[in-house]
């Protein structure tokens, strides 16, 4: 297994806390591709793995209407995708992602999070070089599947790492799902070939992998990190935070 599996493994990725968060993010998400790519999910390939999260996260056609909606009216505020870098105290370097219609008012908010916490919003390259930007796409696992086969198969579409995930649902039923790593620029192939092959795409996007040793930081360090982490999660204009602090061992 790889770094990637490792960093899943052991940063065991937030999903967002509640239904109401996860659904702004995803709207957000919805927006920006269409204003990239168009409505036309045919074309759109990021707009088509959106789609299928929104599925699979079961978001009311409503709220997906209203995103795609929200792109195609010039008068309506146009989000844009900032990342922000910066450390926390303690040395920890902090890359905040963030889907925004007011740069003036995030960059605020997250420089303040910063401030409370001891730690200081960076300039920009201070911390993103410690971070790997990849693709990531989550498929339901067939009945048979070779991994190894299949991991085999995707690397000749820029495919880096594949592994099985267990994944339980809200009424704690466990089913199994393949993850997927590649390079960003592998996207496009890599959604091609899950098309093409049958597979049921569960969502695909892009995760900061840290390059660098994960540091180790005391119980009362990580309370202190922490704090920062949910101040940036509970912002609605912040959508992935991520770190360079080991994560607590169970």
């Amino acid at each position: 297994m790889g770094r990637a599996f490792e960093f899943r493994k052991e940063r065991k990725l937030k999903r967002w806390g509640h239904m109401a968060r996860t659904f702004t993010k995803l709207g957000k998400e919805i927006t920006i591709a269409v204003k990239q790519g168009g409505p036309d999910v045919t074309g759109n390939p990021r707009l088509r793995a959106l789609m299928a999260e929104a599925r699979s996260e079961q978001m009311p056609k409503e709220n997906i209407e209203r995103a795609i909606k929200k792109a195609t009216e010039s008068k309506q505020g146009d989000f844009k995708e900032v990342i922000y870098e910066g450390y926390g105290p303690f040395g920890i370097a902090y890359l905040v992602e963030t889907a925004t219609d007011n740069n003036t008012r995030t960059v605020a908010n997250v420089r303040s999070y910063f401030n409370k916490c001891g730690g200081s919003l960076g300039t920009s390259g201070s911390v993103a070089f410690m971070f790997d930007h990849k693709c990531v796409f989550r498929i339901k696992e067939k009945e048979g599947l070779d991994i190894d086969e299949l991991e085999l198969e995707l690397i000749d579409y820029g495919a880096e790492e594949v592994f099985e995930e267990t994944v339980v649902d809200k009424d704690d039923n466990e089913s199994k799902e393949v993850v997927i790593y590649g390079d960003y620029a592998s996207y496009g192939a890599i959604q091609k070939y899950i098309e093409d092959n049958g597979y049921e795409l569960v969502s695909g996007g892009f995760e900061q992998i840290p390059n660098v040793e994960l540091k180790e930081v005391t119980p009362e360090q990580r309370s202190t990190l922490e704090k920062l982490i949910g101040l940036l999660e509970d912002d609605e204009d912040v959508t992935n935070v991520y770190t360079t602090m080991k994560p607590a061992e169970e």
